[in-house]
């Protein structure tokens, strides 16, 4: 039995440690993204760490955008704030990597779906958005966007692992990370690299109103206090559908008991960012790649993004002064 002194702050429940004899051999050990090498390498961390660190020295915030439940709009979110934080800040720099290895959504909802990363000696060439906004995801290495991944955890965590390190993202003010919902692979690969990065990092997570979501985001916001993962805040998505013709409100999911997002942040302790209101033109903008921020400036859900945005970048310490 390991002394505890090895264990990895990210590890699994009942992780028998690096140094010992069952390291990456023990039930504990599946799925951990450390398991190939503690059961085959050197004892020690996995040496990925120190050459993330080394990649992105010149990425000075990150971003996950997490959700313990399915279909609540991450992806949505992501492209959001990355094109938001693109407008408002042109003369900074904005990168989003889609982690979601099986769902990659990014190139659709960004609008360069079909397009290809270029290869040079310094590594992947990630696809530009806007001039100040590049995007990488495994959907530009399929040769179809109908082409299934069907990968175990190790060979996905492989494939973040080399998003990590072999992108050549340059000097970049943030770096967004879009993941698949859960707590599992791809979750703990992203924490165990990007904890061994310089600069500020965190996570803002996404809910819908509803308590089968909310169950799932409380699950989500227990994960990232066990990494210790600070949490930027909580976001409320498609909080209601307000009518774009009539501007008229109406909750469709409705929060049944405990007061919704806003008192499960209360009870959780952690910063409620806001609700994102449910907009059919945003849904028509991210199936044709289209920027819903240009298209339909005054739409109330993007009114309510700048406000977000705004308390985002206060976390980073880049909230005074910014042009809105």
């Amino acid at each position: 039995m390991s002394s505890g002194a090895d264990v990895p702050s990210d590890a699994p429940a009942h992780c028998p440690g690096t140094q010992s004899d069952d390291a990456g051999k023990a039930s504990a050990c599946a799925g951990c993204p450390n398991q190939q090498l503690c059961a085959t390498g050197p004892k020690g961390p996995d040496p990925a760490i120190a050459l993330v660190r080394q990649k992105l020295a010149d990425v000075r915030n990150k971003l996950l955008v997490l959700s313990g439940k399915g279909g609540v709009g991450k992806s949505t979110v992501t492209a959001l704030l990355s094109r938001a934080m693109a407008h408002r800040n042109p003369d900074e720099n904005f990168g989003v990597l889609d982690i979601d290895i099986c769902g990659p959504s990014q190139p659709r909802v960004l609008g360069v779906l079909g397009e290809q990363v270029h290869q040079s000696g310094s590594g992947w060439s990630p696809v530009y958005i806007e001039d100040n906004l590049s995007l990488m995801s495994i959907g530009f290495l399929l040769g179809s966007p109908d082409d299934a991944i069907i990968w175990r955890g190790p060979k996905k965590n492989g494939m973040i692992r080399q998003f990590l390190t072999e992108v050549d993202w340059g000097q970049l003010d943030y770096l967004v990370l879009d993941t698949p919902p859960g707590t599992s692979d791809e979750h703990l690969s992203a924490t165990t690299f990007l904890k061994g990065t310089d600069g500020s990092w965190g996570a803002v997570l996404v809910t819908t109103p509803q308590e089968v979501a909310l169950l799932d985001v409380r699950k989500e916001i227990s994960f990232c206090k066990k990494l210790a993962i600070p949490v930027v805040g909580v976001i409320e998505n498609m909080s209601a559908f307000v009518c774009p013709k009539c501007t008229t409100e109406t909750r469709i999911f409705p929060a049944r008991t405990g007061g919704g997002a806003e008192q499960m942040c209360i009870e959780m302790e952690v910063p409620y960012l806001g609700q994102l209101p449910l907009d059919p033109r945003l849904t028509k903008c991210c199936d044709e790649g289209k920027d819903f921020i240009t298209e339909f400036p005054t739409s109330p859900a993007v009114v309510a993004l700048q406000e977000i945005v705004t308390k985002v970048r206060q976390f980073f310490g880049d909230g005074k002064g910014e042009r809105q």
